[in-house]
């Protein structure tokens, strides 16, 4: 069992708190990543997990049990690390095993143990090799092995595939990603990459100064971001926003000028909107299509093309800030091409420019666009 319970978890070094009140529950044999910008605290917190710092003030609870004076040994916790960690002057069994004999397990059970490792994670091959003999990858191919071996109840990994190429970081994500399906213990995983944040996770927790944001599902928090920290810090490229003022409400949906004939409509939260409102419209770059009529003119200044996809870089007329969209296949679209665009039903999320808050209504699909 890893089933992980954090209340009113506080971490500060003399004057400068770090983290601040942190309420979380993790299940058991669930896959958590903890995203968010540089300094915001997450592998602190993770490190508090772990037991390599102490708590402030809170509680730390694995399975009910209170966790929190414990030393790392106690807490039946592996911890894969971004420089991989390993003993270079140890061959990879050596360094598999080193742990394992520490705890003075038997020889039959450790190498049974390193077999099992060495299977899951396809590194027989390497295993009388020492770290300089390998590559990156395969270095942290042994790193995962090394915590695996221990059987923990919880598995925490810290911005595991930073220091790897693009393509195999593809490649050790599928891997950490598969390895989490076979053996169903409970993961928590580091990275200020809302890649791996939205293709590994069962849930993500998205924290900001030293604060948890919103917790929820990929799909939950790509669809409902509950302020504009989580809108922009989710998607990639990140979501347009767009200035506007909400014209009218007519049973919940509000129709919005951004500043031209054809208005926005979106399902908003009538507690907390009212005509006349300021709002921050946010749109993602795949949400827009193009359209031949009642859209909003959208003018190139310049266009990436990956072959099957392309980036369009411009402005809408009227707004200051720069929009991105989206388009499926080769686009070949020249500098000042005026087009028009609109929303894809549903796309359209509303914020509130001074609390930061969303106000449009959570939804489970898709609803609202370009209101003529």
């Amino acid at each position: 069992m890893g089933a992980l319970t954090l209340k009113g978890l506080s971490k500060a070094y003399g004057a400068v708190k770090v983290l601040h009140d942190i309420d979380l529950s993790i299940d058991n044999g669930e896959f958590v990543v903890f995203v968010g910008p540089s300094g915001c605290g997450k592998s602190t917190l993770l490190r508090i997990i772990a037991g390599l710092e102490e708590i402030t003030s809170g509680e730390i609870k694995i399975d009910g049990r209170d966790v929190a004076k414990l030393s790392p040994a106690e807490r039946q916790i592996a911890m894969v690390f971004q420089s991989y960690a390993l003993y270079p002057h140890m061959s990879v069994r050596k360094n598999l095993a080193f742990g394992l004999e520490n705890l003075k397990f038997k020889r039959d059970e450790i190498e049974a143990r390193i077999a099992e490792a060495a299977r899951m994670l396809a590194i027989e091959p390497y295993l009388d090799r020492k770290p300089r003999q390998l590559s990156g990858g395969q270095r942290q191919r042994v790193a995962i092995g090394r915590a695996i071996v221990r059987e923990p109840e919880i598995f925490l990994f810290d911005e595991p595939l930073s220091n790897l190429d693009a393509a195999l970081r593809v490649q050790t994500r599928a891997e950490i990603t598969r390895l989490h399906r076979d053996i169903k213990t409970t993961m928590i995983y580091v990275t200020h990459d809302q890649v791996e944040a939205m293709t590994m996770a069962d849930k993500i927790v998205v924290l900001r100064a030293g604060r948890v944001e919103q917790v929820g599902t990929p799909l939950d928090l790509f669809e409902n971001p509950c302020n504009l920290f989580v809108a922009g810090f989710l998607g990639s490229p990140r979501m347009n926003m767009l200035k506007g003022q909400i014209v009218n409400i007519d049973n919940g949906v509000a129709q919005i000028d951004v500043g031209h004939p054809h208005r926005l409509s979106a399902s908003v939260d009538m507690a907390v909107t009212r005509p006349g409102q300021d709002v921050l419209v946010g749109i993602r770059p795949a949400h827009f299509a193009r359209t031949e009529t009642d859209g909003l003119p959208f003018v190139t200044g310049y266009c990436e093309s990956l072959g099957t996809e392309t980036y369009l870089y411009g402005k809408i007329e009227g707004q200051e800030e720069q929009v991105i969209l989206h388009q499926a296949g080769h686009l070949a679209v020249a500098e000042g091409t005026r087009l028009q665009i609109a929303p894809t039903a549903g796309a359209v999320h509303v914020f509130d420019p001074a609390t930061e808050r969303a106000l449009t209504v959570r939804r489970g699909q898709l609803s609202g666009g370009i209101a003529a």
